[in-house]
């Protein structure tokens, strides 16, 4: 059996968990489209007071919002496992039987659960993106099309990254958590706004230390065919989003180093 196949395996297997119980999984599902929903509110009501803000639309604003919230509920549909490790694997001492199974970690820890409310915010944020569409008047061509999808590729592998990340934390510290909530939830939420309404300092962190803007900023511009206020030039726009792959390689070995000290779990 190879590892698609199993991961097949595992995803119909938490789907048939969570539909044994139908209208939890619907009100879950509503419940995280409703709370991301509130967002939308926020930025509609700061657009609809002050208009433009920084020569940025809502509309454009939106395209920032929708294609960052599509990455951030794909990255976090499948790393559910990563999300959870450091609680419920190495303090339970879980991860020693998944370390004697015949498949890698990474895989199970793939298919430990996948969470059908999330759908709740990839939904929304289609939505939106539609919405921004027309708004826009925009024109999706081929090539269009194809740099949002790898935009929304490069965004789901950041993600992915920090997700990871905080896993191979959870070798060294369970408590990380809320720190690295920083990075994945709040990431999330940086994203949904142009980087040049940030401070200087803030805008450099997150392109040179934490790349978000390059797999949420520059690949919008791209699309949208807007020039950088910043001053990037137009040929770079495009490739940026190889930074979230570049990141999700660093994590992995992090992953890996962190495998290679894990001693068990304490008492």
């Amino acid at each position: 059996m190879n590892g698609l196949t199993l991961l097949g395996r595992y995803f119909a297997a938490s789907i048939r968990s969570q539909m044994q119980y139908p209208a939890s999984a619907l009100m879950l599902t509503v419940g995280q489209l409703a709370a991301t929903a509130i967002e939308i509110v926020s930025i509609w009501a700061l657009f609809d007071r002050f208009g433009a803000v920084k020569g940025w639309s809502f509309g454009e604003v939106m395209f920032f919002y929708a294609l960052i919230n599509i990455s951030f509920s794909v990255a976090d549909f499948i790393t559910r496992g990563f999300d959870v490790f450091g609680t419920d694997f190495v303090r339970t001492g879980d991860f020693d039987r998944l370390l004697l199974r015949p498949r890698s970690a990474t895989l199970q820890l793939v298919g430990h659960d996948f969470r059908i409310s999330r759908f709740g915010r990839f939904l929304q944020a289609a939505v939106i993106l539609a919405v921004a569409t027309a708004s826009l008047h925009f024109a999706w061509t081929p090539q269009a099309v194809i740099l949002a999808l790898w935009t929304v590729a490069g965004g789901t592998a950041f993600f992915v990254a920090l997700f990871i990340l905080q896993a191979a934390m959870a070798f060294w510290t369970i408590e990380s958590l809320e720190a690295v909530n920083a990075l994945t939830y709040g990431g999330a939420y940086a994203g949904q706004f142009p980087m040049g309404l940030y401070a200087r300092w803030f805008r450099s962190f997150l392109t040179f230390v934490v790349p978000l803007a390059c797999v949420a900023y520059y690949p919008v511009l791209a699309i949208l065919g807007r020039p950088d206020p910043l001053g990037a030039p137009d040929w770079l726009l495009p490739v940026t989003p190889a930074a979230g792959f570049a990141l999700l390689a660093l994590a992995f070995l992090a992953w890996r180093h962190g495998v290679s000290k894990y001693m068990s779990t304490g008492s």
